[in-house]
Formats: C-alpha cells, sequence, structure tokens
C-alpha cells in the first residue's frame, strides 16, 4: 500500500475497530469471540499503517532532528498499542469466557516492565507524537491551522468514551484526506 492510501486506510481500520467494538458489548461484555478477534485485527492493521503515516509525515516536516524524534515517539507508541493489541487478542483465544481473557491479560500486566511499556506509559506516546507532528507541520503552513484540532480532538474521543472511536476516525479522515492529497508520491524503484 502506497503512503497516500495509508493516509485513508488507517482511519477506515480504526472506524472499523471502533464500529466492531460498539457491537460487540451489545451482550454487555466484550470478548472473547469472533468480534473481538476482528476488531483488534482491524485496529492493529490501522496501527501498522500509522507507522507508515508517521515516516511520511516525517518526511513532510523536512526530516530534520525534531520530526525524526516525533516519529520515534509516535512509532515507539503504536508498537506498544500493537503489543498491547496482540496481547488482547492470544487472550481472547485462549480464554472460553470474559473472566478468563481477563486474568490472562492480568498475568500479562503483571510481568515486570509490562504494565509501563505496553499500557500506562507506552501508548501514550502514539498520541503525543502525532499530535506534535501535525502540529510541526502546521508551524511549517504545510497544513491547514485548523488539522492540529482536528488531530486532537480525534485522540481525545476514546479518553472521553471509547465508544466515540468511530467519531474521532471520521474526524481523523477529515484530517488526514488532505495529507493524502499533498503527501509526496511513493518513490518507485
Amino acid at each position: 500500500m502506497n503512503a497516500r492510501a495509508a493516509f485513508v486506510a488507517a482511519p477506515a481500520l480504526t472506524l472499523t475497530y471502533g464500529v466492531i467494538r460498539i457491537l460487540d458489548g451489545l451482550d454487555g461484555e466484550r470478548g472473547p469471540g469472533p468480534a473481538w478477534t476482528t476488531g483488534h485485527l482491524a485496529f492493529v492493521a490501522a496501527l501498522l499503517l500509522f507507522v507508515s503515516i508517521f515516516v511520511q509525515l516525517r518526511r513532510m516536516a523536512g526530516g530534520g532532528p525534531l520530526s525524526t524524534l516525533l516519529a520515534g515517539l509516535a512509532i515507539t507508541g503504536a508498537v506498544a498499542l500493537i503489543a498491547q493489541f496482540v496481547v488482547d487478542i492470544v487472550a481472547g483465544l485462549m480464554a472460553t469466557d470474559h473472566y478468563g481473557m481477563s486474568m490472562i491479560i492480568r498475568q500479562v500486566r503483571e510481568l515486570p516492565g509490562v504494565s509501563l511499556a505496553v499500557y500506562d506509559a507506552g501508548p501514550y506516546l502514539f498520541y503525543v507524537g502525532q499530535l506534535a507532528l501535525i502540529i510541526q507541520l502546521a508551524v511549517k503552513r504545510r497544513v491547514k491551522i485548523w488539522t492540529p484540532f482536528l488531530v486532537l480532538i480525534d485522540l481525545l474521543m476514546p479518553f472521553i468514551d471509547k465508544d466515540l472511536i468511530p467519531v474521532g476516525a471520521v474526524i481523523l479522515f477529515i484530517s488526514f484526506l488532505p495529507l493524502a492529497r499533498t503527501a509526496p508520491e511513493p518513490v518507485r524503484v
């Protein structure tokens, strides 16, 4: 997939995850089961695309030390989130019920360093790095001044209520669409 398509596909996969997450919870419990696994796989795919997006945003910002640092932070956060979601997927596949799944996740979280890296600190680098890259692009006038505000609104949605993830994904799509149009064409060999 080329870099331009990633700007559209990542929000679409995030939307997919958010909708499946809501549907999975209609019975009062989320996971384990096909909806849990499918939704989590959609978000892992989105996160992999975000890695490509962060590399592209770094290039669009000039590729200097600051944009390199910010992209590195965002990618580190994406890796932490991928690890978290892989734990959730594996726990969902191993468990026969929600309680069992929760116990497996709890055991993983209790491993030294895992809670901090994968749950409590690491994932926030994804949000901070992403927003900082977009702000850097706005300062350099490579994106509209409103773009960082839309990205911030998207990033805040799951902290307000995880059921707002689909709303955030649509907002992210709106903020990323101009980036998809202006991103340089990928180098072909």
